[in-house]
């Protein structure tokens, strides 16, 4: 079993888990609250940080440190702002090139709780963002002998200039566990805006965004704290 299946295997088991959790029927009294909603528009905010960044970063040759603000209006709309710093050091095993990069990306959007009661501690929501970084990356070969003068003849560029907009599709659950804690996960489905892959062309790895491609799918399980 590869990395990415193990990690969204554990994705999975989670997910199923927190899905379980989530009643299937509303009683009447759900439905009056439902009807006789007047509760405040704002309902504060929460912080969360995700799990499986430093998991990938731990088990392989990339990943990311991503954290949350969430404002929450009314248990029904949730603008959400994602900051994160995305790594990688990975070494092709054919070609023994080396690729390095280290960068910060941001992701801005909002989420809708899609349950009949809006105010259970169980939510399941779907939302959208707007990603966007600028990196720079690292190629280096240890070199090739030369077959005419002899010697090695190394490879190296440095600072490669790239830029990355996308947008994510986000579908997610997330159920209180205990006081201010949560517990959640989510799905996303990532396609590329636009893109400047630099003068030497295919980046490997896209700070926020995953292996450089046209789209891709990746996941999160979100530790939020409500403040």
């Amino acid at each position: 079993m590869t990395l990415q299946k193990s990690i969204y295997t554990f994705i999975s088991s989670i997910a199923i888990s927190l899905l379980l959790l989530i009643p299937t029927t509303a009683d009447a009294k759900n439905d009056n609250e439902a009807k006789n909603d007047t509760i405040p528009f704002f309902r504060g905010f929460a912080v969360s940080a995700d799990l499986v960044g430093p998991i990938q970063m731990l088990m392989g040759d990339y990943g990311q440190y991503e954290a949350a603000l969430r404002i929450n209006l009314k248990d029904k709309y949730f603008p959400v702002v994602e900051l994160g710093i995305g790594k990688a050091d990975h070494e092709n095993d054919l070609t023994n090139i080396s690729y390095k990069t280290s960068a910060p990306y941001a992701k801005i959007g909002i989420d809708f709780n899609l349950l009949k009661n809006k105010h259970d501690i169980y939510r399941l929501f779907a939302g959208a963002r707007y990603a966007f970084t600028s990196f720079k990356y690292d190629l280096s070969h240890p070199g090739m002998t030369d077959p005419v003068w002899g010697g090695l003849a190394p490879y190296e560029a440095t600072g490669v200039k790239c830029s990355y907009q996308w947008i994510e599709a986000v579908v997610g659950v997330d159920a209180k566990m205990w006081g201010p804690v949560h517990l959640g996960w989510s799905v996303r489905y990532r396609s590329r805006l636009s893109y400047d892959d630099g003068a030497l062309g295919n980046s490997w790895y896209v700070p926020g965004f995953g292996k450089s491609n046209g789209s891709n799918i990746g996941g999160t399980f979100n530790i939020t704290i409500d403040i």
